[in-house]
């Protein structure tokens, strides 16, 4: 399928749809049922607002609006990071699993900010 939308072309909005995919097969497969309305669903709205921040960001007619979306989704990810610590103290997700989307965070958030960096 060929991007037609602006966003669908930025790397960070792609890597961010998987990662928001990742955390939800993870959350539904490994948390308890028990935490569907409150950890599970808190920590994949908070993933899938990352993506839709970007697009919502790249839609802007002005830097400074997508620099304010950019903002927005950086605040969702350390949400999702929190979110992660939140399921690593219950026993939730196992330390690997809490390493590899830790990681995936922090590479995501550099990548985040350097985009808004280049932002006028």
């Amino acid at each position: 399928m060929e991007a037609k939308f602006k966003f669908e072309k930025l790397r960070i909005w792609q890597i961010s749809m998987d990662f928001g995919e990742e955390l939800n097969e993870v959350s539904m497969a490994h948390f308890p049922e028990k935490e569907k309305f409150n950890l599970t669903s808190q920590m994949v709205r908070a993933a899938d607002s990352v993506a839709l921040n970007i697009a919502e960001g790249a839609i802007g007619q002005s830097n400074p609006e997508q620099k304010r979306f950019m903002n927005y989704a950086i605040r969702s990810l350390a949400e999702v990071v929190t979110c992660l610590h939140k399921a690593k103290r219950r026993n939730y997700i196992d330390k690997q699993n809490f390493d590899k989307y830790y990681s995936q965070s922090f590479d995501l958030m550099n990548m985040m900010i350097a985009f808004k960096n280049t932002l006028n």
